[in-house]
C-alpha cells in the first residue's frame, strides 16, 4: 500500500490506516461503464480499492462525452468498448488497482460468473431488467448492491444489505418504471455525478468497516427543480420473493422469454411491457426519431440502420440486427425497462 498516494484520504479518521488496508484488499464489480459507471470506477480507483471488475456490453460515441468522464473523442474515433476504454484510463490514474475489463452483456446466465469473489456490486447501468438480475443475485450469494440512476435532472440511490435491509424488488416493482431514459427525455452531468457520488460513499463505508454510518434510506433528488427526498428502508415486503421467499426470479428468467431473433428478417423481437400506449410513445419519441404511426403499431426509425415497431401489446421489434444484446442496447436506450 502506498502511504504516500493515499494520505489525505488516510487523514479522514473514519477511514484511517486500518480502512484503508481493507480497501487495497476489496473486490469490486461495477456493471455498466456508461455515465454512472465512469464516475464510480474514477472515484474507487483514485481511492484504492484492490479490484475492480466492469462489465459492459457498449461502445464509446460522441454523444457519450457530455456525461461519461473517461472517455475523450479519439475513443469515439476508435469506436472502443466502453470497458476497454474505461480501463486504458483507469489504470493510467492508479497501477496498483487490478482492473479487468469485460466486454459482454450481463444476464441471469452470466452473472454468476462475474460476481463471483465481488465483496461489493456497483450498479452503473441505464434498466432496471439488469438492476433486478442484480439485486436477486446480490441477495443469493449474500452481496451489498449499490443502486443507483440518474435521468433528466434526478437521480437516486440506495445500498441494499442482503440480511440487514429490504431489497430493490421491494421497493420498486418490476414494471412500475415510467420508461423514460437518457435518450428521450436526456441528462445532465452534474447529476450523474451526485448519484454515483452516493453510491461509491456507501461503498466506502462498508469496504473501510464503517456500517454504522450507512445511510439506510433511498435517496432521491432532482438538482434542476431543487428537490430531495430520503425514504427509510425498514421493514422488506412480506411477499417478496428475492429477500424473503429466496425465488430470485430474475435467475429463473430465461432470455428467450423476453427476447427472440425472428429468422431471416434482421429482427429481435422483445417482449418487456405488459402493454405499449402507441399515443404516448409517439408523443415521447418524436422528439428524437422519426415516427410514423397506424391504428395498429408505431413505426420508429432511429437512424438508417435501426427501426423499431411497437405493439400495443407490449413487443417492440428492433430491425437492423440480429445481435440480441445489440438489440437490447438500443431498446434499453429509447424504450427503457
Amino acid at each position: 500500500m502506498d502511504h504516500s498516494r493515499y494520505s489525505r484520504q488516510m487523514l479522514f479518521a473514519p477511514i484511517g490506516e486500518e480502512g484503508q488496508k481493507k480497501l487495497s484488499e476489496s473486490k469490486v464489480l461495477i456493471v455498466g461503464a456508461g455515465a454512472l459507471g465512469t464516475v464510480i470506477s474514477n472515484h474507487l480507483v483514485r481511492a484504492g480499492v484492490g479490484k475492480l471488475r466492469i462489465v459492459d456490453r457498449d461502445y464509446v460515441e460522441l454523444s457519450n462525452l457530455q456525461r461519461q468522464t473517461l472517455f475523450d473523442e479519439k475513443d469515439v474515433e476508435d469506436a472502443l468498448p466502453k470497458a476497454v476504454a474505461a480501463k486504458k484510463k483507469l489504470t493510467k490514474m492508479n497501477s496498483l488497482v487490478d482492473v479487468e475489463a469485460i466486454v459482454g452483456n450481463v444476464s441471469n446466465e452470466t452473472i454468476d460468473e462475474y460476481i463471483t469473489g465481488i465483496d461489493v456490486v456497483l450498479d452503473g447501468t441505464d434498466n432496471f431488467s439488469t438492476r433486478f438480475i442484480l439485486n436477486d443475485a446480490c441477495y443469493k450469494y449474500n452481496i451489498p448492491f449499490s443502486y443507483g440512476g440518474v435521468v433528466s435532472s434526478r437521480g437516486m440511490s440506495a445500498f441494499f444489505v442482503p440480511g440487514e435491509t429490504p431489497c430493490l424488488r421491494c421497493i420498486t416493482s418490476p414494471g412500475a418504471e415510467n420508461g423514460q431514459t437518457c435518450d428521450t427525455v436526456g441528462v445532465i452531468s452534474p447529476a450523474v455525478d451526485i448519484a454515483a457520488s452516493y453510491q461509491v460513499t456507501e461503498t466506502l463505508k462498508y469496504l473501510t468497516g464503517n456500517q454504522k454510518h450507512l445511510r439506510n434510506t433511498l435517496k432521491t433528488f432532482d438538482i434542476w427543480f431543487n428537490h430531495h427526498y430520503d425514504m427509510k428502508l425498514t421493514n422488506p415486503e412480506p411477499a417478496c420473493p428475492t429477500c424473503q421467499s429466496e425465488e430470485y426470479p430474475s435467475l429463473k428468467k430465461s432470455v428467450s422469454d423476453e427476447e427472440t431473433v425472428l429468422c431471416g428478417r434482421d429482427t429481435v423481437q422483445i417482449h418487456s411491457k405488459a402493454a405499449i400506449d402507441l399515443v404516448e410513445w409517439k408523443e415521447r419519441l418524436s422528439k428524437v426519431a422519426n415516427v410514423q404511426q397506424t391504428p395498429f403499431l408505431l413505426k420508429v426509425s432511429i437512424n438508417e440502420d435501426i427501426k423499431f415497431v411497437l405493439f400495443p401489446d407490449g413487443r417492440v421489434l428492433v430491425q437492423g440486427t440480429e445481435d440480441r444484446v445489440a438489440a437490447r442496447t438500443w431498446y434499453d436506450r429509447y424504450i427503457g425497462s
